[in-house]
């Protein structure tokens, strides 16, 4: 007799999606990478063990985010932040941005504080507690919006770690700055922290990827189509560390035909408090939660060419409404669950949230299985 075969090892598989600075309020850009990041997340749990790391901690480092805490502490008086919108907060990153960055001085005791304490301003705590309330609505997994989750190493690790890879390209000791090197590669020279010792993005991503990657069977990085060029040297490091890689562009979504980045307004009445007051449906969460996604994913796709249509929103919670009345009870459980799921996966662990909520909507489909809706969009 045949000894049955062992049980398939699950594989492990991290979620690594572009974090958003708090700043400035959602957008319906910002909305589309984090509305594709959970469907991925929750529809790749049931086949893998899934890591969702999404770390605002790691990237307050950055000039752009200490930058604005010392605008907002140097030229605005004691605001009442805790009762202020993330519009309101959000007008103000827009004038810091439009004047000349801050000295690297002014923004070492910032720097020390977020690294030593935690520390977190006031406004960007008020931001990210009126993101999580915007999670909830939608039906996001929480990844610890407001969680102290620091990366596992320093900058000074980071460097070191990238110089042993032959990665990295280190002349602060003649007072310059670091480069991430792949030139030998093909790519670029990428500076990563200035010669005053100030980090990137991208230089934060590596503290905290560096140390995590070499646990996993698989890496998936998701991010704005705009941030190609340096997901492409993240690859490429991380590729060196075991982990398959793959890098997920996600296109922004243009208003009224104009992309633009939230730094430079452009966002009023297309915030995610605004979009959730126009898609209405608080008596019913199911019709939300799904119609958002219909929208955001299968309506908009993986490209930028459409505009944000208020219009095929409310249509994608029609649609969402009858396909809710469709579903059906089918009783096989987990195994029926899973073989659906795995059909939407192509060389990879990782389920494509596109083709998964376009098969929603087949016309050949004439039921949907209230498990698959349940676990990945509800």
């Amino acid at each position: 007799m045949t000894a049955p075969h062992p049980p398939e090892a699950r594989r492990k598989v991290l979620l690594a999606p572009v974090t958003v600075t708090p700043a400035k309020p959602l957008t319906p850009s910002h909305l589309k990478g984090l509305l594709w990041t959970d469907v991925m997340f929750r529809a790749t749990a049931p086949l893998a063990d899934v890591t969702y790391r999404y770390s605002p901690t790691t990237y307050h480092l950055t000039e752009q985010t200490l930058g604005f805490w010392e605008f907002l502490d140097r030229t605005q008086e004691d605001l009442p932040y805790a009762s202020l919108s993330e519009e309101e907060i959000g007008e103000l990153y827009i004038r810091f941005r439009a004047g000349p960055p801050p000295p690297a001085a002014a923004l070492r005791p910032y720097a020390h504080e977020v690294e030593s304490n935690g520390w977190v301003h006031p406004a960007g705590e008020r931001v990210l507690r009126l993101w999580s309330g915007h999670y909830a609505r939608l039906g996001l997994h929480d990844p610890g919006l407001t969680a102290h989750q620091p990366p596992g190493i320093g900058t000074e690790e980071m460097i070191e770690r990238l110089v042993a890879l032959g990665l990295g390209l280190d002349q602060r000791s003649s007072g310059g700055p670091v480069y991430l090197d792949a030139t030998r590669h093909g790519l670029p020279l990428r500076q990563i922290v200035t010669a005053e010792g100030r980090p990137n993005y991208l230089a934060c991503a590596l503290r905290e990827l560096l140390p995590m990657a070499p646990a996993y069977d698989e890496v998936v990085l998701l991010y704005d189509t705009e941030l190609g060029a340096d997901y492409r040297l993240l690859q490429l490091v991380l590729n060196r560390l075991g982990p398959q890689v793959h890098r997920v562009p996600i296109g922004r979504v243009p208003i009224d035909g104009t992309i633009r980045s939230a730094r430079h307004g452009g966002w009023q009445d297309h915030t995610a408090g605004a979009l959730l007051k126009a898609v209405g449906t608080d008596d019913d969460e199911d019709v939300r939660r799904l119609g958002v996604r219909l929208y955001f994913v299968a309506v908009l796709g993986p490209g930028q060419a459409q505009s944000f249509r208020t219009d095929l929103l409310r249509r994608s919670l029609d649609r969402a409404r009858r396909l809710l009345r469709r579903t059906s009870e089918r009783g096989a459980g987990v195994p029926a669950l899973v073989d659906d799921l795995r059909r939407h996966r192509r060389d990879h662990t990782h389920v494509d949230p596109y083709r998964l909520t376009s098969s929603l909507t087949a016309r050949a489909r004439p039921t949907i299985d209230r498990d698959l809706l349940s676990t990945v969009y509800l």
